[in-house]
C-alpha cells in the first residue's frame, strides 16, 4: 500500500502555507479576481519558489498564496455554500495563552453542493511550469466540512444528516486528488484538523452530542472517507500524506492533547506515505504513540512552531529527533514546521523574515541529522 520512499525523500519537510505579503493581501481586498491580482500573485509565487530553492529544499509549493484560507479551494470551487460567523470554537493565543472565539466568516452549507470547476487547477498548472523542482500541493480533508459547514437549522433542507454531505465533499476531493496524480504533483498532502477533536476531552464530548457517542464508528468513518481520495490518488511516483494538528489561526489553537486516542488505527489505516504531525510543545503529547506507526511510512516531526516568532535552538531539536528514534527508527522520520505559516490569509503573528530562519533552520537540522 505505502511506497517505499528514498533515504533522500523530503527529510526537510514543510506544510505549504507562507505568509501573504501585505501588498497582496491589499490588492485581495481591493481588487477580488481582477488581472492585477493573478500578476500580483504570480510574482510573488515566484519570489517564494526561488527562496524555497535558496534554502536548500527540495519539494515546492506557491505557499497557498491564491487561497484565502486551507479549505477555500473547495469553497470557491462549487456552489451550496452561504457565510455566517458562528463559531463553536474557543481558540487560545499560543502566546499570551488568553482564551476566547475568533469569530472567523465560516462557509456553512446550505443547498447541496454541485461542483463548477476543478478546485486547484490553475495552482497547479502554473506550479508545474515554473517549480524548480518536484510540487506539492494541498487540499483540506472531506471531514474538515462536516464539522465545520455543516450547521443544524440551517444545512437540514440541504442535506437531512451530515454523512451524505460529506460523502459528497468527499467524493469532489477524491477526484481532484486522482486528476494531481495524473498531472504530475509529486506530492499531495491533505490537511485533518478534525483529528483533533478525538484528542482533547472537550471535543470528544462535542463529539458525542453533536454526532455519535460511537467514538471509534466515527473515527473509521473519517479515515474511510480520506481513504477515498488516497486510494484514487495512488500510482507510482507520487507521495501522499496527511497533516493533523490543533488549529491554526492567527497564532491561535483549539485543542490539545496527545495522539494516544486515535495513534494505533490513524497510523495503521490510513492509506498514507507520510504523516505531517504537530509537536511544537507540551500540546501535542508525548513521542510513545509512534511506536504504533508501521513500516514503510514515515512521520515528519513538527517541532518548530509557526506561532510564535523567536527561533528554536538546532541542537534541541537534534535532541527530540533523537528522543522520538526511541518509538520509531531515523530512516522513518522527517523534520518539518509544526504546521503552516499562514493557514488562513491573515497569516500568523510571525514576521516574513521568521518564518525564513524557521524555514532555514528546518533543512539546516535535517541535514545535520540525516546527511
Amino acid at each position: 500500500m505505502a511506497t517505499t520512499l528514498t533515504k533522500n525523500a523530503f527529510r526537510a519537510d514543510h506544510l505549504g502555507s507562507f505568509l501573504r505579503p501585505p501588498e497582496l493581501l491589499r490588492m485581495r481586498a481591493e481588487k477580488p479576481g481582477s488581472p492585477e491580482l493573478r500578476a500580483l500573485e504570480d510574482r510573488e509565487i515566484l519570489r517564494i519558489l526561488a527562496k524555497q530553492k535558496e534554502l536548500g529544499f527540495d519539494i515546492f509549493t506557491d505557499g497557498e498564496l491564491r487561497r484565502e484560507g486551507f479549505m477555500s479551494d473547495l469553497v470557491e470551487a462549487v456552489d451550496g455554500f452561504s457565510s455566517s460567523d458562528a463559531d463553536a470554537r474557543t481558540w487560545t493565543n499560543a502566546q499570551t495563552k488568553s482564551r476566547g472565539n475568533t469569530q472567523p466568516l465560516l462557509d456553512v452549507v446550505t443547498a447541496k453542493i454541485t461542483q463548477k470547476r476543478r478546485l486547484t487547477e490553475y495552482e497547479t498548472a502554473f506550479l508545474l511550469k515554473n517549480s524548480p523542482g518536484p510540487v506539492k500541493m494541498t487540499l483540506p480533508s472531506s471531514n474538515q466540512f462536516p464539522a465545520i459547514a455543516y450547521r443544524k437549522g440551517a444545512s437540514e433542507k440541504a442535506y437531512p444528516t451530515y454523512k451524505p454531505f460529506l460523502a459528497d465533499v468527499a467524493a469532489i476531493i477524491a477526484g481532484e486528488m486522482e486528476a494531481l496524480a495524473n498531472e504530475g504533483v509529486a506530492y499531495i498532502q491533505i490537511d485533518a484538523p478534525r483529528y483533533s477533536y478525538y484528542l482533547d476531552e472537550k471535543w470528544r464530548t462535542f463529539l458525542r452530542t453533536e454526532y455519535s457517542d460511537d467514538l471509534d464508528g466515527l473515527l473509521d468513518e473519517a479515515i474511510a472517507s480520506d481513504n477515498l481520495g488516497f486510494r484514487q490518488a495512488r500510482k507510482p511516483g507520487v507521495i501522499l500524506a496527511i497533516h493533523l494538528c490543533r488549529g491554526n489561526n492567527k497564532s491561535n489553537w483549539y485543542a490539545q492533547g496527545g495522539y494516544d486516542n486515535i495513534a494505533e488505527k490513524v497510523f495503521n489505516k490510513l492509506e498514507v506515505d507520510r504523516f505531517l504531525l504537530e509537536y511544537d510543545d507540551e500540546r501535542s503529547g508525548s513521542f510513545e504513540p509512534l511506536r504504533f506507526v508501521p513500516k514503510g511510512k514515515i512521520v515528519v516531526l513538527g517541532l518548530v512552531t509557526t506561532k510564535l516568532g523567536t527561533l528554536e535552538n538546532a541542537d534541541s531539536l537534534a535532541k527530540r529527533i533523537d528522543a522520538a528514534t526511541k518509538y520509531l527508527p531515523l530512516d522513518q522520520l522527517a523534520l518539518s514546521p509544526q504546521c503552516g505559516f499562514a493557514s488562513m490569509s491573515s497569516g500568523n503573528v510571525i514576521a516574513e523574515n521568521e518564518q525564513w530562519a524557521k524555514m532555514k533552520l528546518v533543512h539546516d537540522v535535517a541535514k545535520k541529522v540525516w546527511g
